[in-house]
């Protein structure tokens, strides 16, 4: 799972398209962004992934990481388990 495939993923499991921005900051979703380097990480390590809810403007909830894969399986696990914890999904009968 990366970046380019993660809203496929978070279709199948009913995630509201409106609920997550990937590469842009935006009120009332989850953000998924890679970051510069911001100078302190090794640069052999690559880019910098960043997770979080934003809101008016507010970072919560905020995770960093230096994989992108790392990132999106974050991501995907937060918002699978509120589809899990809302009912939305589940063990089929």
């Amino acid at each position: 799972m990366n970046s380019e495939s993660i809203t496929r993923w978070l279709d199948a499991v009913g995630v509201p398209h409106e609920v997550v921005s990937i590469g842009a900051e935006a009120d009332n979703t989850w953000c998924l962004l890679r970051c510069p380097d911001d100078g302190e990480a090794d640069p052999d390590d690559g880019p910098v992934w960043e997770v979080f809810w934003r809101e008016q403007g507010t970072r919560y909830d905020w995770a960093r990481f230096s994989n992108e894969q790392v990132a999106c399986h974050y991501l995907f696990g937060r918002l699978a388990w509120a589809q899990v914890a809302r009912g939305a999904v589940g063990v089929l009968p």
